[in-house]
């Protein structure tokens, strides 16, 4: 019995050792409102734990009952903190007035000196959107010059297209009306000889407005030789963590990239990086002759894990720099839904690291999918940095669209950084308003912000459309051949792999033609802009109703062309889940 007491006495005192508490507690901001995503560095462990995504509340289990957290988020403060471990904890962050200045939000469309108005926010659940502020009427005289970035991102239609086929209306923030527009690739006009891009233009009449006019910029982009594109370095970034675990994420993106992988020359290579519990080179760089290779690689994947998408990007870019090719197309297809919830995941905190990223000559394009949780502001953010283009898949029909009919357009760019400027002449034009290409709200707030431009790819049209007030001059001369301009037009853009900055210079010619006269591409380019300001609940819509949308759509779609004639089906599926709507509110109201 003796010799046990030495044994007992120890295990006695070793007890408090082995304990365990359980920390749980709440981080919000100075004005109470949760912060998620906040990262906790647990001193003792030497680990790093994050705070909700949703609610800025945690749970840590923890050995000791004191112990020491640091507690970070981009853009507040960093605060480190003694804690006892066994009561709750309510942690306050407060903003850091350095980082408010730090990695601002870039412009897509900028009118010189001046101010913008603001809007309301609109409750999406756990989708992500950025809250963007339609662009106004401008007076021409006091401010002639507006710019605008170029770039071919078409995945508002298709998610726009989720919505409506859900039966449910559509977030205001989630409609790009460029994008919705130029979804079609409308009015493709090849370049002469070796020019990179073609510029036409065209007047006309505004459909919901009498008063007013439309001008349409119609910019086409030198289509390349098939046989001739340079070899493709490609790195598939693809999200197998748990939330990708749905018939329309996976399993999807595995159909897509096996379509994309069949138009694969043996020039070509292939290397895919997963993420979901952790990171790993699923496939090492295989050329595209063996095909069968990389389809049995893409079937293998199945989803799991938390989605550490920061070290996710850091591998792909890394694996796609070791087998660079000068001159090829070398290039990161990042497929998810963009739910990072590991590592550094806010759109400020992506913006720093894939600007980083974009100077190793890699170009960046995502694939978006799923609902529910889809993390469009984060995607968007990522593409655009990432000096390449965004596509949201929403089916089968789309995934082959974009990663087989559009190949050289969605995977293939001619020219990077390019922007636009139109100087508006105040003879002819009294006001006018970029129709889309609409600005972040936080981009507005700091008016010494910069434009940035976009990639343009292979192939693709890319129309701007102007809403414009005519002069009475104007007016007089519309069915005339005078020689008034209505703008002047300067495209600046870069070659791919140049540095040097390239300019061309085009007279916005007073051609008007009445709506019905114009051809009938930019006839349906104007509904489909009716149809986009419609579903923003735009106040520069009027009252056009979708009684008349339908009916302008109906003149001038193209039977043969099944883009178009899906679009007049969505337009039908609109009005129902609208007009119900409507109908439900008047009846409460009555």
């Amino acid at each position: 019995m003796k010799k046990l007491l030495p044994y007992v006495s120890l295990m006695f005192f070793a007890l408090p050792a082995f304990s365990q508490y359980y920390m749980r507690g709440e981080i919000k901001d100075e004005k109470n409102q949760p912060l998620p995503n906040a990262k906790i560095f647990v001193h003792s462990a030497k680990a790093f734990y994050y705070s909700g995504a949703s609610y800025g509340s945690f749970g840590i289990t923890m050995r000791n009952l004191y112990d020491s957290l640091t507690i970070t988020l981009d853009g507040y403060e960093t605060k480190s903190i003694r804690v006892k471990t066994d009561i709750w904890q309510n942690i306050v962050l407060k903003i850091s007035a350095a980082d408010a200045s730090k990695n601002k939000p870039k412009l897509i469309s900028v009118t010189k000196d001046l101010k913008q108005s603001s809007k309301l926010n609109w409750f999406t659940g756990d989708e992500t959107y950025f809250q963007l502020v339609e662009n106004e009427f401008v007076n021409a005289a006091g401010y002639p010059n507006t710019g605008f970035s170029l770039n071919v991102n078409k995945a508002s239609y298709s998610n726009v297209r989720r919505f409506i086929n859900g039966e449910s209306p559509v977030p205001p923030d989630a409609v790009k009306v460029e994008e919705l527009i130029n979804y079609f690739n409308l009015h493709y006009r090849q370049p002469k000889g070796n020019d990179i891009f073609r510029i036409e233009s065209q007047l006309t009449s505004c459909p919901w407005n009498i008063d007013e006019q439309l001008l349409f910029l119609n910019i086409s982009a030198r289509k390349l030789d098939l046989n001739k594109i340079p070899p493709g370095n490609f790195v598939f970034l693809i999200d197998v963590s748990g939330s990708m675990d749905m018939p329309n994420r996976l399993p999807l993106l595995k159909a897509a990239f096996q379509l994309f992988v069949k138009n694969l020359r043996a020039i070509d290579k292939v290397s895919i990086v997963t993420y979901g519990g952790n990171v790993a080179v699923w496939l090492q760089p295989t050329s595209g002759a063996d095909k069968d290779t990389i389809m049995k690689s893409i079937e293998e994947l199945e989803a799991a894990g938390d989605t550490p998408g920061e070290s996710a990007i850091r591998m792909a870019y890394k694996v796609a720099q070791s087998t660079f090719i000068n001159g090829g197309n070398n290039r990161v297809i990042l497929a998810t839904d963009g739910d990072f919830n590991v590592g550094e995941n806010t759109e400020k905190s992506l913006d720093e690291l894939i600007t980083k990223q974009r100077q190793t000559g890699v170009y960046l394009t995502c694939l978006g999918v799923g609902m529910g949780n889809f993390k469009d502001s984060k995607l968007q953010t990522l593409a655009k940095k990432g000096n390449g283009n965004y596509a949201y898949l929403d089916d089968i029909n789309e995934a082959e669209k974009v990663l087989v009919k559009e190949l050289t357009q969605t995977f293939f760019s001619v020219a990077d950084d390019v922007f636009m400027n139109v100087q508006f002449n105040p003879s002819m034009v009294k006001q006018y308003r970029l129709i889309g290409f609409d600005n972040k709200k936080e981009a507005l707030s700091d008016f010494s912000n910069d434009l940035e431009g976009g990639e343009i790819g292979s192939g693709n049209s890319t129309l701007a459309v102007f809403q414009i007030l005519p002069t009475q001059q104007n007016l007089l001369t519309k069915n005339t051949t005078v020689t008034d301009d209505i703008a002047k037009l300067d495209l600046k853009y870069r070659r791919c792999n140049d540095s040097l900055n390239q300019k061309l210079t085009f007279d916005v010619k007073n051609n008007y033609a009445g709506i019905d006269s114009v051809d009938r591409e930019l006839k349906f380019a104007a509904a489909v802009t009716m149809f986009a300001l419609k579903l923003k609940q735009s106040r520069f819509l009027n009252d056009a109703d979708w009684d008349f949308i339908i009916a302008t759509a109906k003149t001038c779609a193209d039977k043969t062309n099944y883009l178009q004639n899906q679009f007049l089906v969505l337009l039908d599926k609109a009005q129902k889940i609208y007009d119900v709507k409507k109908k439900k509110k008047r009846k409460s109201v009555g």
